[in-house]
């Protein structure tokens, strides 16, 4: 491995760690409601580890964890079909509107299967969706285009 491997891996480590850790305090510790969820450890991984990829751009981050969770709370609600039905019926929705839209971010395609599992609110577009994407691309331009000197976005 070298050098550029180990730094951006340890950069990538320490800002993963650094931005949940940040949506855990505030999801655990304040009273402004939940701002973390499972899928937002994955775009850590497109965000820090690879800027470059057209799937870790903001745009695609913030409205691909948008869209799919509309979509899941719009089933979720809209939708009486049983789950064995309505969840892949979801994510597949999901998936073609991130497409059709470009703004393809593969982590957000789980989404809607949080959505429904969880039974949750249309206020969950705003936190953790909204607030929770906002938080990881205000680390996401630091670490990339402060500390690493990338172009980012691109």
């Amino acid at each position: 491995m070298n050098k550029d491997d180990l730094k951006k891996s340890f950069f990538a480590g320490l800002f993963s760690a650094i931005t949940i850790g940040v949506l855990t305090f505030l999801t655990y510790k304040t009273i402004f409601g939940i701002f973390l969820i499972a899928s937002f450890g994955s775009s850590m991984v497109l965000l820090y580890g690879y800027p470059e990829s057209p799937f870790a751009q903001p745009k695609n981050i913030f409205f691909g964890h948008l869209v799919t969770s509309l979509i899941g709370i719009f089933c979720l609600n809209f939708i009486p079909l049983p789950l064995y039905i309505l969840l892949p019926l979801a994510v597949g929705l999901g998936v073609s509107l991130m497409i059709i839209f470009n703004i393809t971010h593969p982590p957000a395609g789980g989404n809607p299967i949080i959505v429904i599992m969880g039974g949750v609110s249309f206020e969950y577009l705003i936190n953790p969706i909204i607030c929770g994407s906002i938080i990881i691309l205000f680390f996401g331009i630091i670490l990339n285009r402060f500390i690493l000197k990338k172009k980012y976005p691109i």
